[in-house]
This record gives C-alpha cells, structure tokens and sequence, in this order.
C-alpha cells in the first residue's frame, strides 16, 4: 500500500501505453480521496461492465478525485489486452497491476499496495457499483472517523440469478461476537481508510478463492480487526449489484461449502483470540441436529442445510492444521507486504 508493493506484483504488460495513472499526480502532492480496487481472473466481459459502472460513479461525483486498481491475478481469455485497451480511453485514472501468484487474496493485496486513495473500495469484478456509490462513500466518511471497516449494500444484478452473495438488509449494524462475521460484510462492497489497513495488514494469503481455504480472506480480515477494537460496520447504502450467474441450485450448495471450508480454518486460526467463533460453530451443530429432528434449514428460501457447513468447517480445520504443518502459514511475500504497511500516511 505504500510505494512498495508485493515482491512478485508487476506493473500490468502494456500498461505503460495507457492513461497516466495517479502515480505522477501524488508525486506533486494530490491524494485520490478514493481507491477502487477490483481483482480479476478470466471475467472479461463482467469485468469490462464494472469498470464503466465505476467510471460512471466516479463522473457522477466528478469533485471527489477517485481512482480504479485494477489487479489482473492471470487471467489467460485477453483480459490483459482488455485492460489496455480500457485504461487508454477512461475518464478516470487507472493502475494495472498483474499479480501472477494465484488466490484472491494475493491479488488484493497487490492492490493495496499500489492504491493511493484515502478510501480503499474493494469491489469485485462481477459487481457494478450504483450510480451514487461516491456520495454515500464520502458522507459515511465525511466526520473524519479513520478507525472502521465499513461495508454497504448488494443486490442482486439479475434477478434470474439465486439470491445468494447478497445483502439486503435496510438496517445499519455493526458487528457484535453475537453475530457471526461470515457475510456480515461482503468482501465484493468493503471499505476503510488506509490507517485501518495499515494496523491490520494484508489478507491472509491462505484464505480466499484460489487458495488452499478458498473463501472468507474476508472475513478474517474482520475477525482480525474486531480484535484490534476496529469497529465493523454495515450500512444500507453504498450499493453494488451482484451479477454471481448461479441459476441452479446445485452451483449455490458448491459455494455454500466454499464458504464453510474457509469458516473452518478461520475459526481455528483465530481459537485463542477469538474464541466466540467457537461458539457459532455449537450453535451450528445444534441447529443441524433440530434440522434432523424437523427444525428449520439454514436457508429454508433455498434449501440449504446446516449439515454441509459442520462437515466443510471440520474439513477446513483440518485443512488449515495440515498448512501450518507444511510450514505454509506465512509465506515470503505476505511478510515483505507486512513490512511495508506501516509506512501508510
């Protein structure tokens, strides 16, 4: 995040011909208020619909000075290609960046490291942001409040689509160890300011898709600031739209496990300093056993069970135990991103 970056981060093939990025506008003293971070791997075409949808949020509050990181985490259907093309022609200013270690949570820290703005927006690249996202970005932000993640709305993009990966609820919240942190903010619409950032440190690299644990890299990284007294917040606006194309009901059990694996290995990563976690995983159990006995499902509107995310959570224990024992739990380039956090501003 600093003007360092990951070790293996690059600067994206051909991104030299593109729009000159914020990079030279900092230089002479001019900080973005805002830093869209998108990771992308092989959705081009989704990809190209959330990059205008944020070039139109971003011209919609033209005051605001924004700009977009684009991660590309090796993507091999032209997307690089795609993103020259893009970068060359947008109004707003945008950093490429290829991170070729594969797993969500490497490119996103990529990002971090090359994001300039005041305001870290992670989005993902199925996702397109709502026409007034920035305003309701800077009026959450405008009391100068530096210690919170913030997280806001998602719909669904298609309504075709199974309502899954989304948020709807009209309430604001912030998260209590009553409430499992799974979902509570999804990592496709999170926000903080960079100091927050900087005392929680990069994704953990083991979590995430693409990795051993292939989901919640979001979530721990809320666990992780919720220990820090970091206050996790939702808010109903601050909306994106999520195109997930999962139309069966077979593709939602496969991530509904996806989930649970991650859950797992974050519940016993986190068994010392955050033994609540714990205590959502009885209840889990408790509620598969009614379930058995005629009692609710975990997703009644879908069907979904409690049994899958008992076994997938013992599964990602288990998982999580045999990294740490392969001497996998830090990895060279998640340290050298560690060094270089303090040196936000």
């Amino acid at each position: 995040m600093a003007s360092e970056r990951s070790a293996t981060a690059q600067q994206h093939p051909g991104a030299a011909a593109a729009r000159p990025t914020t990079t030279t506008s900092i230089s002479g003293g001019l900080w973005p208020f805002a830093s869209f971070i998108v990771c992308t791997r092989n959705r081009v075409q989704a990809l190209a619909a959330c990059i205008r949808s944020i070039e139109t949020a971003c011209l919609a509050r033209a005051a605001v000075t924004s700009e977009l990181v684009v991660v590309d985490n090796g993507s091999t259907d032209g997307t690089p290609d795609e993103l020259v093309r893009i970068a060359a022609a947008s109004p707003v200013a945008i950093t490429l960046v290829a991170e070729p270690r594969p797993g969500l949570a490497a490119a996103r820290n990529a990002g971090m490291a090359r994001a300039r703005g005041r305001i870290l927006v992670f989005v993902d690249d199925d996702c397109e942001v709502d026409g007034g996202y920035l305003g309701d970005l800077e009026r959450h932000y405008a009391d100068g409040e530096r210690r919170v993640i913030r997280g806001g709305r998602v719909e669904l993009g298609d309504t075709s689509d199974l309502p899954f990966t989304i948020k709807r609820s009209s309430v604001a919240a912030r998260l209590s160890r009553d409430v499992h942190p799974g979902g509570f903010v999804l990592g496709c619409n999170m926000t903080m300011h960079r100091d927050v950032a900087a005392l929680v440190g990069p994704f953990d690299e083991r979590f995430g898709a693409g990795a051993p644990l292939q989901s919640a890299e979001d979530t721990d990284y809320l666990v992780r600031a919720f220990q820090l007294d970091i206050p996790v917040e939702y808010v109903p606006d601050m909306t994106v739209y999520h195109h997930h194309g999962r139309k069966a009901r077979e593709a939602i059990e496969k991530l509904h496990r996806s989930y649970s694996l991650g859950n797992g290995g974050l519940c016993l990563k986190h068994l010392f300093k955050a033994p609540w976690l714990l205590r959502h995983f009885c209840w889990t159990v408790r509620s598969a056993c009614g379930e058995s006995l005629g009692g609710a499902r975990f997703d009644p509107e879908l069907q979904l069970s409690h049994w899958p995310i008992v076994s997938m959570n013992l599964l990602g224990a288990v998982r999580f135990v045999r990294l740490a024992l392969t001497n996998s739990t830090r990895p060279q380039e998640l340290r050298q991103i560690d060094q270089t956090a303090p040196k936000l501003r």
